[in-house]
């Protein structure tokens, strides 16, 4: 007798913006096992599935819904996780998981409590060169880290006023996708030693950074971000090891190796993002590792902030 294929796993996701268009979208139909049926935004709506104004209004109307992927900006993240919890769906949150550390905590717990799946999606996490960067890494000690993550934010953000205010962290927006490279990359912690934060005069949030940490054996990590480059953008670093050097570019797609090229391909970090939350869902498992969102609450704790003359316009440039 032939099996029965397994259902595959109702996906509703919150949110409708960019980052669902650009990459949610089309990551979710190209993963065995997931299904894209419905999608909550009150300016928005995605073809091909049923559009609702609301997260409580989709799943009043689709209760078989599994899972929700929460790709709202940050401030709104608890809530609405909160809520799909409360109705016994697994949650897939969009990075950083939420806009503070307590909310992050809060939602481990009820997720812990309900026994359902909770994943943060570290996307950068799954770049094409990230697996053997770490393989390489994994037998050499790493004695120094640069980090430089530049773009321009009038490409990349358009339009998205929120980083601006408390909650949508600036540059760390995109930066706390090199944070989450290097703390999966790195077997010790890091410290935050240094920081110096540029902060529009009429901003909450940062245009600019530049940062320091130490590990407890002393090795240097030294990170600078920015919102103010010019197209196309820069993300990259490099590790210096007492075997060679390791260069992870292109956002970790490139990975060369004392000067030479060994991966080169095209980014596909979402497939990867969608592959393993299918993964969750099958076993019941959490995956909540929240060390990058703990970086950028350092810095803008501890940053040295600096009001600069320039002014964030309505549109999100500067």
């Amino acid at each position: 007798m032939e099996q029965m294929k397994a259902k595959p796993f109702r996906l509703g996701v919150a949110g409708a913006g960019k980052i669902v268009r650009d990459q949610h979208v089309d990551a979710i139909r190209a993963t065995e096992g997931l299904e894209l049926v419905a999608s909550a935004d009150p300016h928005s709506r995605l073809e091909g599935v049923a559009s609702y104004a609301s997260l409580e209004e989709m799943l009043d109307a689709a209760p078989d819904i599994d899972a929700v992927a929460i790709c709202t900006p940050a401030h709104l993240r608890h809530r609405l996780a909160s809520h799909a919890l409360a109705r016994g769906k697994a949650v897939l949150l969009e990075k950083p998981p939420g806009a503070t550390l307590a909310e992050v905590q809060d939602l481990k717990a009820q997720a812990e409590k309900a026994g359902l799946t909770l994943f943060a999606a570290w996307h950068s996490r799954f770049a094409p060169g990230i697996a053997a960067a770490a393989d390489w890494l994994a037998g050499r000690r790493v004695e120094g880290v640069d980090i430089r993550w530049h773009e321009d934010v009038r490409v990349w953000h358009p339009g998205q006023a929120w980083l601006w205010e408390a909650g949508g962290m600036g540059v760390f927006d995109p930066g706390i996708n090199a944070l989450s490279i290097v703390t999966a990359l790195l077997p010790d912690p890091f410290f935050l030693k240094r920081a110096n934060l540029v902060v529009p005069a009429n901003a909450q949030t940062p245009i600019a950074a530049t940062l320091e940490w130490r590990t407890a054996d002393g090795v240097l990590l030294s990170g600078d971000f920015d919102f103010r480059h010019e197209d196309p953008p820069c993300w990259e670093m490099t590790f210096v090891t007492d075997g060679g050097s390791l260069t992870l570019e292109a956002g970790g797609a490139r990975l060369i190796v004392d000067g030479k090229t060994l991966i080169d391909e095209p980014e596909r970090e979402y497939q990867g993002v969608y592959a393993h939350f299918h993964s969750l869902l099958e076993t019941g498992h959490s995956d909540m590792d929240i060390t990058p969102l703990q970086q950028v609450a350092d810095a803008l704790m501890l940053g040295h902030r600096q009001a600069t003359e320039a002014f964030v316009d309505d549109d999100g440039s500067a």
